[in-house]
């Protein structure tokens, strides 16, 4: 069978239980006398197994295997958790992460685990405790009392014992397909170990079966050996007294029960136990088919935006009533799409805390991880790219940013260090705010550092604020440590995280208290296609501001604006807010002010201004196009937007208005 069709499914789902494992070891961490951690960290770990030894991906299975059985021997109390058990199980998982990577990017799944295998197999001690020895069965009274009847009848019956290779991974599901040839020769009696023990796999390498059967020796013997990782098979007539001779032997509770069996309803096998399959309502989709989807929905809402402004010309009331209830529909079919695009940012931030654990150990520092807002959801475009920009940071703040617990006790601080990572809506935008109690940014450090790479002059020097020396760390190949490690020090990672956002229309900026801590904060667009927006003119041009960014519109008289510092200001709603006028900070030509101001009232998190424009047009949905590489970082603008009518609109960013 052609596994290739089953290897995307194989490579997601290991991803999945792989982050399961890690979510469940951190939280088993921290209470290890829950062991309900563990049975979960059990179940996903043997799935993992049973797909990789599926799959033919046999380093995969072998050293989930071994994981396997430490956690089993934790939650049978025969184990106690220690430091040494809690590392050897990260990195196994280290392990089948780097092992399922190579899969993905085609490679063949293998690594060499021979030392971590051992090092599972010293924890354990590979006890026999849990394991039941298939030596002998026990014929009691009511064993011997069916062997008996059927004999009566014509059946033979044989004692069956298996021995599976030492090799074998999934000993159950040999086991399960052993059982399978048996019911259909004949009826299965009793077994040893018993039915659930061997689906549970607590048996060495062998078991016993004791069949009642029509069929030869021979062919038992030849049905069996067909079935994979099966080393020997031992066939032997069981001995039976006829039914006269045993009805003098049968106790009274003996034959009650006998009444009560028959041959045609053995033992329950595996394959009897097995639980009914639920009902899956999820599908895999591919992402392109998904991108191609949302382009032609692009166009259509371009298209839509024409046939309601033709509507609107023609006045033909049918004509109208249809564009309606087209626009009503592909309103709701929008909606749909873009919510099958939005991904909870938790798919990226489930795994810093097993990053952050692991470098806190390697640096000796005590560090906290708290994630605030994992259920921010992102479009998949955005969350697939965003990773990467995060791991760096946070490297970054660790090794950077958090100190010594030495030093942060001599500061007045709390030994054990806390990093922050924030994730939010603010209108059209998701932010993502990374904050460290550290010892913050150096700012005389890190211009020295500038100043010797010629990144800046002694005469430019002079005139930078802090916000602009500390932009100075994402300039490429720019680092302050003293020491090149396996965590910093190489030049490369800020310049990456700035590249990156950038690329996906986001900004990055930074905040810091020298001695107190740093702040980044990441500002990415919610979703990379379709918005609401409210269309403004101003003078013969027209403006799109992003609805989720708008609180409210407001017409203001020339005698309520007042004057501070220079700057326009309102009183609105008891509060004083800026006014800041787009006419004259995108230089609209032709401009011309009215008797009053037309107000645009726009947040960014807890902050808020006013944009005077000349009138409002009226709400519309709007594709979000690049500007290209042509025109790149035009201040205030995110994109912009093709109207019904072929103009093009400029898509006006409001976080980037309000500082």
């Amino acid at each position: 069978m052609d596994m290739n069709q089953y290897l995307e499914v194989f490579i997601e789902e290991s991803r999945e239980h792989l982050q399961n494992v890690n979510d469940q070891l951190m939280r088993f961490e921290k209470n290890t006398d829950d062991l309900g951690y563990v049975n979960e960290i059990f179940r996903s770990a043997h799935t993992l197994k049973g797909m990789s030894a599926t799959m033919g991906f046999d380093d995969l299975a072998q050293l989930t295997h071994k994981m396997e059985n430490v956690l089993d021997a934790v939650r049978n109390h025969q184990l106690d958790v220690h430091t040494e058990v809690l590392d050897a199980l990260f990195e196994s998982v280290d392990a089948l992460e780097i092992m399922v990577q190579s899969i993905s990017e085609g490679g063949d799944g293998q690594l060499d685990v021979k030392l971590l295998v051992q090092k599972l197999q010293r924890i354990v001690a590979e006890e026999p405790v849990a394991q039941h020895a298939a030596s002998s069965i026990e014929y009691d009274e009511l064993v011997q009392t069916l062997l008996s009847q059927t004999a009566d009848q014509g059946f033979n019956a044989f004692e069956i014992t298996v021995q599976l290779e030492r090799t074998c991974l999934l000993k159950a599901a040999r086991a399960y397909m052993v059982f399978d040839v048996l019911e259909q020769a004949g009826d299965v009696i009793k077994s040893a170990p018993t039915v659930q023990d061997i689906e549970q796999e607590k048996f060495e390498s062998s078991f016993i079966v004791i069949l009642v059967t029509n069929e030869s020796q021979e062919k038992l013997q030849a049905s069996i050996m067909e079935v994979s990782e099966v080393e020997s098979v031992k066939i032997a007539a069981v001995p039976v007294k006829k039914e006269t001779e045993m009805e003098e032997l049968v106790s009274p509770e003996v034959a009650v029960a006998i009444q009560e069996v028959t041959v045609s309803a053995p033992s329950k096998s595996p394959v009897e136990e097995k639980r009914q399959p639920s009902n899956n309502k999820t599908i895999r989709v591919n992402i392109d088919r998904l991108d191609s989807l949302m382009n032609l929905f692009e166009e259509l809402v371009i298209d839509r935006g024409r046939l309601e402004q033709i509507s609107k010309e023609l006045n033909n009331s049918e004509l109208d009533e249809t564009v309606e209830r087209m626009s009503r529909i592909s309103g709701d079919l929008q909606t749909i799409i873009l919510n099958m695009r939005m991904v909870p940012v938790e798919t990226v931030f489930n795994r810093f805390p097993r990053m952050v654990r692991q470098l806190s150990k390697d640096l000796e520092k005590q560090i906290e991880l708290q994630i605030v807002g994992a259920d921010t959801e992102l479009d998949r475009t955005v969350i697939d790219e965003i990773g990467d920009p995060l791991v760096h940071l946070l490297r970054n703040a660790v090794d950077h940013g958090i100190e010594m617990p030495q030093a942060r006790l001599e500061n007045g601080k709390n030994e054990k260090g806390t990093i922050r990572l924030k994730a939010y809506h603010s209108g059209n935008h998701v932010f993502i705010d990374l904050e460290d109690d550290g010892a913050g940014i150096n700012r005389e450090k890190v211009l020295q550092k500038a100043l010797d790479r010629g990144i800046v002059d002694g005469k430019t020097a002079e005139t930078l604020t802090d916000k602009q020396v500390y932009e100075l760390i994402f300039a490429s190949g720019f680092s302050t440590a003293e020491q090149i490690s396996d965590v910093s020090g190489r030049g490369v990672g800020l310049d990456v995280v700035k590249n990156t956002i950038e690329s996906l229309g986001g900004s990055v900026t930074i905040d810091s208290n020298e001695g107190y801590g740093s702040r980044f904060s990441i500002q990415l667009p919610l979703t990379l296609s379709i918005i609401s927006a409210l269309l403004v003119q101003m003078s013969e041009e027209r403006y799109a501001l992003p609805l989720s960014s708008i609180i409210e519109t407001a017409i203001v008289q020339p005698k309520e604006v007042m004057h501070v510092h220079g700057q326009k200001v309102i009183d609105f709603r008891g509060a004083i807010i800026p006014l800041l006028d787009l006419k004259e900070l995108f230089t609209v030509p032709n401009s011309v002010q009215g008797d009053h101001y037309s107000v645009v009232i726009v947040k960014k998190g807890e902050k808020t201004a006013g944009l005077i424009v000349d009138s409002f047009i009226g709400q519309q949905e709007i594709v979000l196009k690049s500007l290209g590489h042509y025109l790149p970082g035009v201040f205030a603008i995110s994109g912009a937007t093709i109207l019904g009518d072929g103009q093009v609109a400029l898509i006006i960013d409001c976080n980037a208005l309000i500082k």
